[in-house]
């Protein structure tokens, strides 16, 4: 294995930095259920009506400390799209969750990730009280810090739990970007409504990862922005077109049903038991990480198949051989408000999509006609058998690209760049 190049880090070698012996991303496998960030293309900036990159908003832009309770090398999605645009333009530093290991001394992780990502992994010992994890969290992060003379900076903020080692910096700029409502999700920490609040008034700017969430936190802020899932395009149309099959689905005879993305709390399983009892004939591919729940739960049937994590780069390959594409979420608190990302994926994949009414899926593709919407199993059923005869649907097809055809990561990230650049010379305005 080769050696990181860490020379960007101008990291001391000492007990408290260790760096990754590794240059490249680890190799996912079926088994470990981990998928893996990808490399990524560059893609050309385009002004559109959504907001326009232009050349001067990234003169003066501050380096990004990014705090996530999402992993890096777990699900490729919203961080990682935003964060790697950012790296082409100034220097990243993705600060995650700590790792308990049987270290004697905390240190951190540095390693680098595609686009010169820095990934910032803190390492503790077992047994330390919350308060002697925030400490060290603390220590860790004041000691990168001077390391790396990191001195003009903005935080990102995608955890309101990092605010208890983050509260004694001075960046130029906070930004939250808020994915989820955290809070509704299974083992959430009791104090993250009140640290949500007191971030709330720490921020400059508020994200929102949908437009039902924008909605809820509105009101909490008077600079929040709705920016829902965006696509990359042209990486998801390769499944418009027949693609070499991945040898754990080459085997698995049609109609395939699939789904990728985390499977958690959120999958309706009893909707998958009763698709999997009612359409024997119909498959199941499942791909994604199993969390937060028992795997023993899962509905367990011959046409049912778990495939575990896959990377972003071989999605395609997956999807090209799919019939339909399913969004089978239960309709409970923790899906209250999300905008998943995948359904855009599937749509500039070709695939038509059948969806439980979550909120930011039946507006706006359902109401455009773009996404069957389905609230019970028996109307799940049909509207599969409708998808399944949707396929080779061109006038459906091309509605589909109309409406997609400004929805790009570049011009969400064009846009928060935008907002970003106005509210730093805002501040520079009332500080003269």
């Amino acid at each position: 294995m080769r050696s990181c190049n860490l020379a960007s880090l101008s990291l001391k070698r000492n007990a408290m930095f260790k760096t990754n012996s590794e240059s490249n991303v680890p190799v996912s496998t079926g088994e470990d259920n981990i998928t893996v960030a990808p490399v990524i293309s560059t893609e050309s900036h385009k002004k559109t009506s959504s907001g326009a990159t232009r050349a001067n908003d990234f003169q003066g832009l501050p380096d990004v400390v990014c705090l996530s309770h999402l992993r890096w090398d777990f699900v490729y999605q919203r961080p990682q799209h935003l964060l790697s645009r950012f790296a082409k333009h100034v220097r990243v530093f993705f600060v995650e969750e700590p790792l308990f290991t049987d270290c004697h001394e905390p240190y951190l992780q540095v390693a680098e990730r595609e686009g010169h990502v820095h990934l910032i992994v803190p390492h503790l010992p077992h047994g330390l009280s919350p308060e002697e994890v925030e400490a060290a969290q603390r220590r860790l992060l004041d000691q990168l810090f001077a390391e790396n003379k990191i001195v003009h900076y903005l935080f990102w903020y995608y955890t309101p739990m990092a605010l208890g080692f983050t509260a004694h910096f001075a960046p130029v700029l906070t930004v939250y970007d808020c994915m989820d409502e955290l809070s509704a999700f299974r083992f959430a920490p009791a104090q993250l409504k009140d640290l949500e609040k007191a971030l709330f008034r720490k921020a400059d700017l508020v994200f929102t990862g949908g437009q039902s969430l924008y909605e809820a936190k509105r009101k909490q802020h008077p600079q929040a922005h709705a920016f829902p899932s965006s696509i990359d395009k042209a990486h998801f149309a390769q499944a418009r077109t027949p693609l070499p099959e991945p040898s754990d689905q080459a085997n698995i005879p049609g109609p395939r049903i699939g789904f990728f993305g985390v499977i958690d709390e959120r999958m309706d399983l009893g909707l998958l038991e009763a698709l999997a009892t009612a359409r024997p004939e119909w498959q199941l591919v499942m791909i994604g990480p199993v969390v937060k729940i028992d795997p023993a739960t899962l509905p367990r049937h011959p046409n049912i198949h778990y495939l575990g994590g896959k990377s972003y780069k071989e999605l395609p390959a997956y999807l090209s051989g799919w019939d339909v594409a399913l969004l089978p979420f239960a309709i409970n608190e923790s899906t209250e408000f999300i905008s998943p990302t995948k359904t855009p994926e599937y749509l500039a994949a070709g695939k038509p999509v059948v969806s439980t009414p979550i909120r930011d899926v039946v507006r706006p593709y359902g109401d455009a006609g773009l996404v069957h919407i389905a609230g019970t199993p028996e109307a799940f059923i049909a509207a599969v058998e409708k998808a399944l005869l949707q396929q080779q649907d061109e006038a459906w097809l091309a509605a589909v690209d109309g409406f997609m055809a400004d929805l790009s990561w570049n011009n969400t990230w064009g846009s928060m760049t935008k907002l970003i650049a106005n509210a730093l010379e805002l501040k520079k305005q009332r500080r003269s």
